[in-house]
């Protein structure tokens, strides 16, 4: 055999094994006979690198150095889950689905949620091609060279795999792996990790993949993304992914009733304890393919899956003291400063209190006994107080009156929950939150200036607003702390690339009150330009699609302001875009204006979404439901029976793609 043939017979052996190891837990040789012929195989190819392959098992070892991790937008957007946490939750779901769907049969996969670091991982011929983080779920950071170095990815796939495909799942650190790490950091004096999720989320962004390839890392996949992948349901897609070599819990269960799911539930509420790695509930989701696409998304989460969590833990300890923040809009969070105590898998020493009313409502005290839980929540939250443990020199909280940065008056607006500090244009915490808003990663994005070196800049007097970022030399960054000559080419550079940033972006990122994402969207494609918003009225913006009047009298007030005015003037000056140009406009046309689509089933020519752009840029409206006010519904193939029924008995014209193309090309 010659060198070439050695070289490709070590690479599938190799390949076989790691899945029988990291996948199939059942090993064929010993670590010894493994690490003898990844040597072999490292000699051989050290000898041939025109034989060099990405995908080769050595790569698992790790090496590449990535300085800076390469954005990359999702071709598939990257959901988040809604949660439930009673079954009563979980039943009105179930009605929610089957009102859409209409009286059809629903199975349903229960899955166990896996508390990870979310990921998507591309393959395209069988190989693995690129591994994104979720991030915002719009974009995530490449990811590659980490995840490549985790034994239970696959790099080659087997059997009958689509051309092209992504792959989700949650990376993850198992307890053994975790207990481990610690273990080692104690040995040596160093501090250990707080939790293991926490850990896998930092691993990946390790800049040496040699140093993430020592983690005793693990991934589990649970949900195929593509065109055409032939699958008709989830549980079919979990089955398929295992053929192809992919680690697919074996946990998942498919089930034909709610009842079912409810068995399941209760049975891993138990025994998830005797489990290697987190988990902190159960995802159940509509089995049928067909019937997912119907039902479709909302903003935020697919209407066809459900996160059930389970009870939250719960724990006591001493409330020592209450710290007031400032938010960029001036509200002020009071938050719980707690003796450290274990809860859930992380050490806790601080709880949102929320605001003043919940203070006063739960008469939380300092130095009381607390009960503390985290449920859900990012942040843990105090839920009561025991009332028994309370010292008798106890003194009710009294809430602070005036701003800890800036020592201003706190004042409440029309009744609202929270404190706000007014100074908003001279309250520190407030600047550097709103510069901090214009950087991040749905606004300017910024490569090269973070959070930290937003406050670094404020605090050397080189910026006091946004605008002044456009203003800043490589000079006057150097001598900051922990800035060297390239970090400080780089933000100049960031700031540069921001000036092509679209205007609905921009709009976002200027910081008006109540206007996100979504809102910046639909002014921007309303208005066209700044200065056309900048004159709208509180009537005017009423009358666009979905602003009401409490968004409509914080945009009038952020464009009367005199100070906001003159940056606006300053970003103009400095080449900020401010109006919608011809590339990103998205109408076509306005063919369908005033009309209004709902559509319903799988098609052939389209993708769902790719319909629902296709109506948007000719001008018509997305419906999610049928009404009086729908003009038309798109059907089809699997179109739910209830949505037939009810355009029927409204008399909407019922339209296939091929009448819909036909409207369009007129």
């Amino acid at each position: 055999m010659n060198s070439i043939e050695t070289i490709q017979s070590l690479r599938e052996e190799l390949n076989q094994h790691n899945y029988n190891y990291y996948v199939l837990d059942k090993p064929t040789i010993s670590d010894f006979e493994f690490d003898s012929k990844l040597k072999q195989l490292q000699e051989l190819e050290a000898k041939h690198p025109e034989l060099y392959d990405e995908n080769s098992p050595t790569v698992r070892v790790g090496g590449a150095v990535t300085k800076n991790f390469e954005t990359v937008h999702h071709e598939y957007r990257m959901y988040s889950l809604d949660n439930s946490y009673s079954k009563d939750d979980l039943l009105d779901w179930e009605k929610r689905c089957q009102k859409i769907l209409g009286d059809v049969p629903l199975a349903f996969t229960c899955e166990l949620k896996y508390d990870g670091a979310s990921i998507s991982i591309l393959y395209e011929g069988g190989k693995l091609k690129r591994a994104v983080t979720r991030g915002d779920g719009f974009q995530g950071d490449d990811v590659t060279n980490n995840i490549k170095t985790i034994k239970s990815v696959p790099i080659h796939l087997k059997g009958d795999y689509p051309d092209k495909f992504e792959i989700r799942g949650e990376i993850i650190l198992p307890f053994a792996g975790f207990e481990k790490m610690n273990q080692e950091l104690i040995e040596i004096g160093e501090t250990p990790y707080s939790n293991p999720r926490n850990t896998a989320s930092g691993s990946l962004k390790l800049q040496d993949s040699a140093e993430v390839a020592k983690r005793p890392l693990d991934c589990l996949l649970y949900t195929l993304v593509g065109p055409n992948l032939s699958i008709m349901s989830q549980y079919e897609g979990l089955q398929k992914a295992r053929e192809w070599g992919f680690k697919v819990p074996k946990e998942s269960k498919l089930v034909n009733s709610i009842d079912e799911v409810f068995e399941f539930i209760n049975y891993w509420d138990i025994h998830r304890h005797n489990l290697p790695y987190e988990t902190d509930g159960v995802v159940v989701k509509v089995n049928q393919i067909p019937y997912q696409d119907e039902l479709g998304y909302t903003s935020k989460s697919p209407r066809w899956a459900m996160a059930y969590k389970f009870k939250a833990e719960q724990v006591t300890t001493v409330l020592n003291s209450i710290s007031y923040q400032v938010g960029r809009t001036g509200a002020i969070t009071p938050v719980a400063n707690l003796e450290p105590v274990q809860l859930a898998g992380t050490i806790v020493k601080r709880a949102s209190l929320h605001n003043a009313d919940q203070i006063q409502k739960l008469d939380i005290r300092i130095h009381d006994t607390v009960f503390v839980e985290k449920g859900g929540e990012i942040i843990p939250k105090i839920i009561g107080v025991d009332l028994d443990q309370r010292p008798l020199t106890s003194q009710p909280t009294a809430y602070i009156t005036h701003c800890p940065e800036c020592n201003t008056a706190l004042v409440r607006i029309n009744g609202e929950a929270n404190h706000y500090c007014p100074n908003f244009y001279g309250c520190p915490p407030q600047i550097i939150g709103r510069i901090q808003h214009f950087i991040s990663r749905k606004a300017m994005d910024i490569d090269g200036l973070g959070g930290e070196t937003v406050a670094l800049l404020y605090n050397a007097n080189l910026v006091s607003n946004y605008a002044d970022l456009y203003e800043l030399t490589k000079e006057q960054i150097v001598p900051l702390e922990r800035m060297a000559d390239k970090s400080a080419e780089n933000l100049i550079n960031g700031i540069a690339n921001s000036k092509s940033i679209p205007f609905e972006r921009v709009l976002y990122a200027l910081g008006i009150r109540y206007v996100g994402e979504t809102v910046a969207k639909k002014l921007a494609k309303h208005y066209k330009t700044i200065d056309a918003l900048a004159k709208a009225t509180v009537m005017d913006l009423v009358l666009v699609d979905e602003i009401g009047e409490k968004i409509a009298q914080s945009v009038v007030q952020f464009f009367e302001n005199e100070a906001n005015q003159m940056l606006i003037d300053r970003l103009k000056s400095y080449g900020i875009q401010l109006e919608v140009s011809e590339s990103d406009s998205t109408s076509i046309s306005d063919k369908l204006s005033g009309k209004i689509f709902v559509v319903s089933g799988v098609f052939e020519s389209y993708s769902r979404d790719e319909l629902k752009k296709a109506i948007e840029d000719n001008g018509g409206k997305v419906g999610s439901s049928i009404s009086s006010k729908t003009h038309y519904v798109i059907a089809g193939a699997n179109m739910g029976p209830s949505k037939l029924e009810k355009a029927n008995q409204l008399n909407i014209p019922i339209l296939d793609e091929y009448e819909f193309n036909k409207m369009i090309d007129a």
